[in-house]
């Protein structure tokens, strides 16, 4: 199903940058005042002088003001929310991405390091999808589902980047967990063809793979392979603060050094009725997969969609006037029940 919401203008998300700015404009201030009345008066003189000064005041209305300042860039946003959902038919393919997020994608044989090239690739392919669903997968000792198969192109997008070498405890690079995995995200109702492309530098030590793969073949899912990384390999850096302090050690002090394993898979790819790619150049990576969907036959299939959205920047333009009110009205001048319900201490 395609997404409810809809943001217009998300250029204007740049503009939340006026609100940290003002609450540091308003420390400042408030450092400066105290710094400065202190040079006349202790604090006790400075209670005297002044009875309805009030801190609690102060920060009230910065408050007022950031979430005056937070609904009007709302506003200018222009979120708008689907008022018609239809269902449509469409043609395409079942795409799962199986992403490699082990430790030895953190080396950069590749610039600038696989998983990372990993991600670009898988988010280049997905930019030159139509009508096809997608669904991604996360693997390294484990296998995790990250998304299931949607046509949701930006989520799909959003879960990919979030994608990183500590969101699995368990290391290695269980590649058949990510086949086995993957069988259950396609819908046995829907005969549309189905593609498990499985990213990795291919460090899978067991020939357990390449059984899962046949299996997945034997069901109609056909597997595609990339490799990322360099035959000579490279060391794994670990890092702080994304600064390189060392590389991982073996159990002897030595250096690991992790190469891409291209016959792994080649050899799921072969067995899963599908290709092996070199992932090092992208723009090669996506005409050959472009080649490889545009051969395959498409099966239609049915989803739903909002095809009518309404803007709602109105509703955040009546919070805005609502929080300005306040400040103006409230916040500003002195009003006899305001007075009378003694909110700031003033007659303290």
């Amino acid at each position: 199903m395609s997404n409810l919401f809809q943001l217009e203008e998300k250029i204007w998300f740049w503009a939340l940058w006026i609100i940290p700015l003002v609450v540091l404009l308003f420390l400042l201030v408030q450092y400066w005042r105290r710094r400065t009345q202190r040079k006349f008066a202790d604090k006790e003189l400075l209670k005297r002088l002044s009875p309805e000064r009030s801190l609690f005041k102060s920060v009230l209305k910065l408050i007022v003001i950031c979430l005056a300042f937070l609904s009007l860039i709302i506003a200018l946003v222009n979120p708008k929310i689907g008022t018609k959902l239809e269902t449509v038919k469409r043609e395409g393919v079942d795409i799962v991405f199986a992403v490699d997020v082990s430790k030895s994608m953190l080396a950069e044989d590749i610039a600038p390091n696989r998983l990372e090239k990993a991600k670009q690739l898988v988010t280049q392919i997905i930019n030159n999808l139509t009508s096809d669903r997608v669904g991604i997968i996360a693997y390294a000792g484990k296998a995790f589902p990250q998304l299931p198969i949607t046509t949701d192109y930006a989520s799909a997008k959003m879960f990919l980047q979030s994608m990183n070498t500590d969101m699995l405890s368990s290391q290695g690079t269980a590649i058949n967990e990510a086949i086995d995995l993957a069988k259950t995200y396609y819908d046995d109702q829907d005969q549309t063809n189905r593609v498990l492309v499985i990213i990795s530098d291919g460090e899978d030590h067991s020939d357990i793979a390449a059984n899962a793969a046949e299996d997945a073949a034997d069901e109609g899912i056909r597997i595609f392979t990339i490799g990322v990384g360099d035959g000579k390999g490279a060391p794994i850096p670990l890092k702080e603060n994304g600064i390189t302090k060392n590389y991982k050690k073996d159990q002897n002090g030595e250096t690991v050094i992790t190469k891409l394993d291209e016959s792994t898979l080649r050899s799921i790819a072969s067995e899963g009725n599908g290709e092996y790619i070199l992932g090092n150049n992208t723009a090669d990576v996506i005409e050959q997969m472009k080649d490889i969907l545009n051969n395959m036959d498409k099966t239609e299939f049915e989803s739903k969609q909002f095809s009518d959205f309404k803007d709602q920047f109105q509703w955040f333009i009546g919070l805005a006037i609502f929080f300005i009110f306040i400040d103006v009205f409230l916040l500003e001048r002195k009003t006899a029940w305001l007075k009378r319900l003694n909110l700031f201490n003033e007659n303290l």
